[in-house]
């Protein structure tokens, strides 16, 4: 009867044991279907509602002077590079119209045939001869701008392409402005001339599809205060055309 009953004891040990080691390998088991469904649950993309669109931008263009003094032409490439960041401020439900007040930093410059020279006492203006040679005539300056667009798009929170219409006004206060004559026995420079317009209006327009766009901006008033040889004397305006970049 001993021996029969040390041989249960020693059976139920052996059980208890084997049912401890079943329940480690169910607890595995289970641990593990739970880690690879956990793993195979789907990505929630959470959609921003309030989202803001074009925040950066940086353009290009092509300068065409405008309001030219009798005589004056253009001559080679003139340009223009700006860049800034406007605050999206989106004033309907779909965030399809909004205002964009913002702040940027433009240089420009124009290659034309009018020298620019300071004598000393004042600022002389003269029209270069058609015979005389020379390696560059410019006037550039930097400004400071200041723009507002009124826009349009058809974007959504899911995509970040969508088609735009942005138009607005900019105004700009001049930094720096410089004119240069440069040719093989001579250099006349002149730095923030006086009779140069401190503050400079634009309208524009920009239109396109995902983050190119093209650009026009015309100006509202001239570049110079006065005039250079009479009265009614052209004072310089500009036409701008080339490329708009939005980031972000």
């Amino acid at each position: 009867m001993r021996g029969i009953f040390f041989i249960f004891i020693f059976s139920f040990v052996i059980d208890f044991k084997n049912f401890s080691i079943y329940e480690e390998l169910l607890s595995i088991c289970f641990f593990i279907s739970f880690f690879g469904f956990s793993q195979n649950l789907p990505e929630i993309k959470v959609l921003d509602s309030l989202y803001r669109e074009d925040q950066f931008y940086l353009g290009i263009t092509y300068n065409i002077l405008n309001n030219k003094p009798q005589g004056v032409s253009q001559n080679s490439t003139s340009g223009s590079i700006f860049l800034g960041f406007l605050r999206d401020m989106p004033i309907n439900k779909l965030r399809t119209l909004a205002i964009a007040p913002g702040i940027g930093f433009s240089y420009s410059n124009f290659k034309q045939n009018l020298l620019i020279k300071d004598n000393g006492e004042s600022i002389d203006y003269s029209i270069i001869s058609k015979d005389e040679m020379y390696d560059k005539n410019r006037f550039s300056f930097v400004t400071l701008d200041a723009p507002l667009e009124f826009r349009w798009r058809n974007s959504t929170p899911q995509s970040h392409r969508f088609w735009r219409i942005y138009g607005g006004i900019k105004a700009s206060y001049v930094l720096y402005n410089q004119s240069q004559f440069i040719n093989s026995k001579y250099e006349y420079k002149v730095t923030n001339n006086p009779d140069f317009n401190r503050f400079l209006y634009s309208v524009f327009l920009t239109a396109g599809y995902n983050s190119g766009n093209f650009y026009v901006s015309y100006g509202l008033n001239d570049f110079f205060r006065k005039s250079f040889f009479n009265e009614n004397s052209g004072k310089f305006r500009s036409l701008n055309l080339g490329l708009m970049f939005y980031i972000l």
